[in-house]
Formats: C-alpha cells, structure tokens, sequence
C-alpha cells in the first residue's frame, strides 16, 4: 500500500501564503486571457473583431409591431442538424433513407423554397418585415468519433467551405424575398474539435462557431443581414415581446425507448427556466435542436435534422421520422400562432383514399 507523501512546513506555507496564492491566480488568469486572446485573434483574422456579434441588437423590425393590424407577424425558420458532410447508406437502415453532400445540398435548397412557398399560403403578397433564421448547431458532421473520421465524405474544412458557400446562397435569397433576416447561432457538439464537449471555450472550439464567423464577415455590408453569435452556449433573444432561449440540447441527457426525449427535455427545460428566473432573464420558449425529432410544444420547440434517419438511429430502434426543419410565425400580440414542419424533400404519394366512406350494412 502506498503511503501517504509527508508534507513539509515549507509545503504548508506555500499553500497558506497570500503572496504564493496571488501568484497562482495570476497564473490562472494569464491562461485565461491567452484563451480569450486566441478567440479575439480568430475573429481579428477573420475580419469581424469590431462587430461584437456576441452582443444581442435585436433589429427594429423583429422588435417593434407593425402599425398595419392585419400583418401575420414575423416567421421563424430554424435550421440545424444539417450534419453536413455526413454520409448515410441506405443498404445499412433497409433502404428508408440516404444521405450525401449532394443530398444535403439539394434539401438546403428545398427547404428554404418550400418556406417561402408555405409562408406565401399564410400571405400571398408576403407581408413580413423580415425573417429571423437561428442557427442551432451541429452544422456539420465533425470527426467526433472514429466511426465518422471513416465514412465522412469529405474531410471537417472542406465540410466547413461547402456548408458556407449555400448557407451563404440560402441566407442571400431569404434577404432578397423578406427583406431583412436575423439570425442568432449557437454551436453544437458535432463540431468541435476537442475529445469532449468543453464548458469552458465551448464555442471557440467549434467549427459551427467558426462558420458563423466566416457568414457575418460575408454579410457584414449587407445591411438587411444581422447576426447574433454569444459566447456562451445559449443564445437569449426576443422577437416582439416573445422571449426565446435557443441552444443546442445535447445539454439534456437520459431518455428511454418509450418517451423518447421528451423527459429530459422538459426536465432541461424546467431547470433552465429556473436558472433565467433566478437572474432576471426570463424566457417563453426554448427551442433546441440535437434529438432530431419535430417537437412544437407550447413552451418548447425542437427542431428535426436535415440529415434523417441514420445508422445510429436504425440501430438504436429510433421511431422514423422524414428530414424536416421547423417554422413558425411571431403575431405581435398572439405570440407563436402558425405552427408547421418544413419537409427537406419530397415526399412519397400517400395511397389513394376516398375523402369519406361509409361501411354498408350487410
């Protein structure tokens, strides 16, 4: 058995010594500040230091109503889980989906086409003073586990070049259709580049942090383009006087084969309810992606993925769920009314039914 190491007088005054534990703190804050210099370096290079993009100014637009009494209010299209540069094999989940860089960009595309179309049926005319789009993280695949280092299309940077360059083209054409489009991000966990998830630096080591980055320097001219990128892994914003808290999710762990996520995401919901009450930032819906199931509940929204059904979820005996996003509209005095799942790509015909049957009397 190994015995106790003897701790000398000197060990003592060292660990007791006011001047020794200054020292230390010292230590400990230079280490800090060279993390938040190499974040502030990053966004120096990238060109979007004088921005502060981690600072919420919510446009006039999402925030003051519309004198017009008749406006449907402002929509919401959420966008994550896209997984990008992820590769799913039909042969492996009995043929019910595929996955691939040119699937994805093919059901980015139609995703955003088909809210446009969606909302122009709430609106012909589209009266909306803008769009807001978050972005919830797991914008790509990462090399997170072994599993993915080998059967990802490409490899994490040309991932992060093809993700911007029709991110850039879908944000480019929702601006030109609305007007205007706010979009606050937060990162998810597929793509960091650390062996955990860190509390500490959780976005400055993400390549969706990174991306968000590369977008607001793109559209950093473009006046009808606004960014929100905190620090933090939440994003705290309003549109009108609807308070939303939009993170990621992959905060809320447990769950089981019947209810799905739908514990702990509640549970999660509850616990940070109380932790925003408690600093005077209270909100009125959470929406979260990461479980990639199509969730709209009063207090709580959780988007699907882009991706689909996969290995993972196949395996696990995950309940099937199409590709789909999540959109809804802000009334300025109703809150959240229209309500509805966007599908990444086109559906297969359902069986012909008659409208209405009766059964005759034998």
């Amino acid at each position: 058995m190994k015995k106790p190491t003897r701790k000398s007088l000197s060990d003592f005054r060292t660990a007791h010594d006011p001047h020794a534990a200054i020292a230390r703190l010292e230590a400990e804050l230079r280490k800090a500040q060279e993390q938040s210099a190499d974040a502030a370096a990053i966004k120096e290079a990238v060109g979007t230091a004088g921005a502060h993009l981690d600072v919420l100014k919510v446009p006039e637009w999402a925030a003051v109503p519309p004198v017009k009494a008749s406006a449907p209010g402002v929509p919401t299209l959420f966008l994550s889980d896209l997984h990008w540069g992820e590769v799913v094999r039909p042969t492996q989940i009995n043929g019910v989906n595929r996955y691939n860089l040119t699937i994805a960009r093919t059901r980015l595309r139609r995703t955003v086409e088909t809210a446009i179309h969606l909302l122009r049926i709430v609106d012909r005319d589209l009266n909306y003073p803008g769009i807001v789009v978050p972005l919830g993280g797991d914008m790509i695949s990462g090399n997170i586990h072994d599993e993915l280092q080998a059967t990802n299309e490409v490899n994490t940077m040309p991932t992060v070049l093809d993700l911007f360059e029709h991110l850039a083209a879908a944000i480019r054409l929702l601006a030109d259709t609305f007007g205007h489009v706010f979009l606050p991000c937060v990162s998810g966990n597929h793509g960091r580049d650390t062996r955990k998830v860190w509390a500490k630096d959780r976005n400055h080591t993400s390549f969706d942090w990174l991306l968000y980055q590369f977008l607001a320097k793109h559209f950093m001219d473009d006046k009808r383009v606004a960014f929100f990128i905190p620090d933090g892994s939440d994003a705290y914003y309003r549109v009108y006087n609807h308070r939303f808290l939009l993170t990621h999710g992959d905060q809320f762990r447990a769950g089981d084969s019947i209810i799905g996520p739908i514990g702990p995401l509640l549970r999660g919901n509850q616990k940070k309810t109380a932790r925003n009450q408690a600093i005077g930032q209270d909100y009125d819906t959470l929406i979260c992606g990461h479980w990639h199931q199509y969730i709209q509940l009063q207090r709580l929204i959780v988007n699907s993925s882009l991706k689909g059904y996969d290995e993972y979820a196949y395996q696990g005996n995950f309940a099937f769920e199409p590709p789909s996003q999540a959109l809804w509209i802000n009334h300025p005095t109703n809150g959240i009314t229209f309500r509805m799942p966007v599908f990444c790509e086109q559906q297969a015909a359902s069986a012909k039914a008659e409208w209405v049957s009766v059964r005759a009397e034998s």
